[in-house]
């Protein structure tokens, strides 16, 4: 991928097409606020206690569209569309007057973030225009599927990446955000939220022109993006099944942050995972609290490939795997930068090779939140594997040579709150 957003987008022709869409957001004078009915994406949401928090906070609140409840994946789609359905009639959500692109930005814990808000069309990884950079477990891209399938509606943004010129796009956000918003609100995370609408014809023009030199990057959202070109596929007549819901933020503006996603192994316990290991990787007992730990994974890392395990009370340091273990259980014939990725290792020699266990929802839970990670693993019983972020451009370079990295590598942010605007297909 070219990131200087110059030479190699200026030979392919098109690039990124960003479409105004009628949002529907929720009529402030039929909630309690904005911010009650807000949650994070569906994945960052913590089961069962942040859903249960989530859904006391507001008798709206989205995570009963995004994460609906019962006992059966049917049930809970359908659930999800009576209910989007209800609160269209009972005027708790309502369209936009007119197609716009959004301006959406994001204010907190030191980050100024600003982003475009729109319906794009849908391109496939050979076209490169819309580069993944991590593969995706296929029953969430069913239930994902399902979900948008049965509701009709793309009910959350993925995050997507781009390289601007410094001008057109960027240049009508700096304009749009001197004027009143359409709404802001604070979450309980203390981040402030802001949303403008853009129906200027010169000023779509404007963004236009310049996101047709560009491509983009997944920097959140590629079980949703997988998700779109599936439906898409179903739906062989051109429509608004052609286009996805999208935030696309310009990195060399607003630069976002590179976080981990940690994995919660439910039916191992800490004594059998290390026991497991034995000498294949040097293992050193930390004590002292969390933040000790993860400052000794950061520095280990930067040596090699490193782990923190948690959940018998301690914090256990996982580095200097045995070479000939990792010459003999990971792919020899991908890059290097992919060969020695801490998720590559952790996947292809520790879970796959040393614990042998499978990757699914039963064994493996991917968590952001590192404390949470912890907190579950003692209160089952369970292993956390605390991983250390990757840097952003090993990221890019992966996705510029078409290498995709093990599924939830990364955790990109901040990412856009879900429920601030959504999109009916049925409006299109």
């Amino acid at each position: 991928m070219n990131t200087s957003g110059h030479a190699a987008d200026d030979v392919r022709a098109p690039g990124l097409r960003l479409s105004p869409f009628r949002g529907l957001r929720y009529v402030p004078e039929r909630v309690g606020s904005l911010a009650a009915v807000t949650s994070p994406p569906y994945d960052v949401v913590v089961r069962p206690d942040g859903l249960l928090e989530l859904e006391s906070a507001d008798p709206h609140n989205i995570v009963r569209l995004i994460l609906p409840q019962a006992i059966t994946a049917g049930t809970r789609h359908r659930k999800a569309a009576v209910t989007l359905d209800r609160w269209l009639a009972d005027g708790i959500l309502a369209p936009d007057p007119d197609p716009a692109l959004y301006v959406y930005e994001q204010r907190g814990d030191g980050i100024l973030q600003r982003g475009l808000i729109g319906a794009l069309e849908l391109s496939t990884p050979t076209e490169g225009i819309v580069l993944p950079h991590e593969d995706v477990m296929p029953h969430v891209v069913e239930d994902r599927a399902a979900l948008m399938r049965t509701t009709g509606a793309n009910l959350e943004p993925l995050l997507l990446t781009y390289r601007g010129d410094g001008d057109g796009a960027g240049a009508v956000v700096d304009r749009v955000v001197e004027r009143e918003p359409l709404l802001a609100t604070t979450t309980e995370d203390g981040f402030q939220h802001r949303l403008w609408a853009v129906t200027n014809p010169a000023d779509l023009t404007a963004v236009a022109t310049e996101l047709a030199r560009h491509q983009a990057l997944i920097a959140d959202g590629h079980h949703r993006w997988a998700t779109y070109l599936r439906l898409r596929e179903e739906h062989t007549v051109p429509g608004p099944w052609n286009h996805g819901l999208v935030l696309l933020v310009d990195t060399a503006r607003y630069p976002l942050r590179v976080r981990a996603i940690h994995r919660l192994l439910n039916r191992l316990p800490v004594a059998d995972a290390l026991a497991a290991v034995g000498d294949a990787f040097r293992v050193t007992r930390l004590d002292g609290p969390l933040s000790a730990a993860l400052e000794a994974l950061a520095a280990a890392t930067a040596e090699g490939n490193a782990f923190v395990l948690a959940g018998d009370g301690a914090f256990h340091l996982l580095d200097r795997p045995d070479p000939e273990l990792l010459a003999r259980t990971v792919r020899a014939d991908r890059p290097e930068a992919w060969r020695t990725l801490d998720a590559t290792v952790l996947h292809s020699t520790l879970l796959d090779h040393v614990w042998r266990i499978p990757d699914a929802p039963e064994d493996i839970a991917y968590i952001h939140d590192t404390e949470a990670a912890v907190d579950q693993a003692e209160r089952r019983g369970g292993t956390a594997v605390l991983m250390h972020p990757v840097k952003e451009e090993v990221v890019r370079d992966l996705a510029r040579q078409g290498v995709t990295m093990p599924r939830k590598s990364t955790s990109f942010g901040p990412k856009p709150a879900t429920g601030l605007v959504l999109r009916s297909l049925a409006l299109d």
